[in-house]
């Protein structure tokens, strides 16, 4: 997820019956879930050009996530499908570069379960509490999706020098794990109130 795009589930509204899934929104979102095993494929090759491919291929997918929002909330392209694609595309992408990056021993495993297990965690408590109110997405979160762009960008494009990868992903993770918990009080109060309502 792009670092200006708001969280989807939050701030792309509730959708209407009468948009057509067939717009230029999901197909943007459509071809970012199609770029996901091209960019795998690209990140699991050996050589600097496959790399630089890989790194390439990420920022493009990582731009059509802003541009879709936009998009959708500009012209009132909101579909169901959308809302839900669009949270999936972000974490398949972010995702696929986490593990690989682990799996071939360039970023602590741990690293990526944290990063994962709050990502995964959080939309799906979002859509669990939304017959209660929308989360709304926070700066902390446009932040955290700022941060973890550039530090798995920093860790895939070769060349750039350790101390400034793992510097921006200690931020990163910081971010991701603050803004979780934020997450998780907002739900509970949301909760908490229309049980008392």
């Amino acid at each position: 997820m792009s670092a200006a795009t708001p969280d989807p589930v939050a701030e792309r509204g509730p959708g209407s019956a009468s948009v057509s899934v067939y717009n230029v929104a999901n197909l943007l979102t459509l071809i970012r879930i199609l770029l996901v095993p091209v960019f795998a494929w690209l990140l699991l090759s050996d050589g600097t050009g496959w790399r630089i491919a890989a790194f390439a291929v990420f920022v493009l997918a990582s731009v059509t996530d802003k541009i879709d929002g936009e998009l959708a909330r500009k012209y009132d392209l909101v579909t169901d499908f959308g809302k839900v694609a669009d949270p999936i595309a972000d974490k398949a992408l972010t995702g696929a570069a986490l593990i690989i990056l682990s799996a071939t021993g360039e970023l602590w495993w741990w690293v990526t379960a944290v990063i994962l297990i709050r990502e995964i965690g959080i939309t799906v408590l979002r859509f669990a509490v939304l017959r209660h109110g929308v989360i709304p997405a926070s700066k902390g979160g446009k932040l955290k999706t700022l941060l973890q762009i550039v530090a798995i960008g920093l860790f895939i494009l070769p060349g750039t020098p350790d101390p400034l990868r793992w510097a921006v992903m200690g931020c990163a993770l910081a971010v991701t794990v603050v803004t979780g918990v934020d997450y998780l009080v907002q739900a509970w109060r949301l909760r908490r109130g229309a049980a008392s309502s």
